[in-house]
């Protein structure tokens, strides 16, 4: 039994244009033709446009399909054997990706129900970037301090997080101040700055080692969703995130060359500790 192209169309569930394409690469044409030059298919026909729709719903190109179908010599198991592992992969990532969105919403939420207005009243301009915050989490999700800071994060108050902001954004200005008054970035001053943040990390968030440290400063030098984070775009100068990194790796060096000591507790250390009530 033979069919025209648009009954094909109707049955087999794809344009006449597309059938049209596979006719004009030779990966599908018709076996016969009406009297008046109209494409019709055959039963191989539909065969082959079973195989070829099968290949494609996998996500074969029209190449490897042609290939496949064309030479006898091709192994098509061997085909659908890799093509089976890149699937599963796939579902992998996928599935490991949902699990970084549902964190990345809440880091988003930063853990506390805030309206807009709040929001902006205790974080002004500095936003959570979702997308920085899912790539962040794939890179850092196996990471025991990584967890824990995002378990602390949650937990803060709306009042926790004023004061977080409040230290941030006092560090901030005498950041920009060294930087602007030319302070070397490997000199006292900075590595301060950069000792100070340091500090600032493992006080609200979890324990941050002068190596932990240095890799989120080279975050801050090659993404600018990082360093916005940190430095609002508004109060941003070129050169100040390289001029960032530089202290912090300089601060490392200065501990390694000194005995460590425990930092003294202090007021927001304790604050961030479970409360009970009264």
């Amino acid at each position: 039994m033979e069919y025209s192209v648009g009954q094909v169309s109707g049955f087999a569930g794809v344009t006449v244009r597309t059938l049209h394409h596979y006719d004009k690469t030779g990966l599908l044409s018709p076996s016969a033709r009406s009297a008046a030059g109209y494409r019709l298919y055959g039963d191989a026909d539909l065969a082959r446009l079973q195989q070829i729709l099968f290949y494609r719903e996998l996500g074969f190109s029209l190449e490897e399909i042609a290939a496949i179908l064309e030479d006898p010599q091709a192994n098509a198991l061997d085909q659908l054997r890799a093509r089976h592992r890149l699937l599963k992969e796939q579902i992998d990532k996928l599935h490991r990706l949902v699990k970084v969105a549902e964190r990345a919403m809440e880091v988003q939420r930063t853990g506390v129900e805030l309206t807009p207005e709040e929001r902006f009243e205790v974080f002004g301009e500095v936003t959570f970037d979702l997308s920085y915050a899912t790539a962040a989490h794939l890179k850092w999700q196996d990471s025991g301090g990584h967890q824990q800071a995002m378990a602390r994060a949650a937990a803060h108050t709306k009042e926790d997080w004023a004061r977080i902001m409040a230290e941030a954004a006092a560090w901030r200005h005498r950041l920009t101040t060294a930087f602007d008054e030319g302070a070397p970035a490997d000199g006292d001053r900075a590595m301060d700055l950069a000792e100070e943040h340091r500090r600032h990390i493992t006080r609200w968030f979890a324990p941050c080692p002068t190596d932990m440290h240095g890799r989120i400063a080279d975050d801050f030098a090659t993404d600018p969703r990082a360093f916005a984070l940190v430095v609002p775009p508004s109060e941003q100068r070129p050169g100040l995130a390289p001029y960032l990194r530089t202290a912090v790796h300089a601060n490392a060096v200065r501990h390694a060359d000194r005995p460590s000591q425990p930092s003294p507790p202090s007021q927001s250390c304790r604050s961030a500790q479970p409360r009970t009530e009264s």
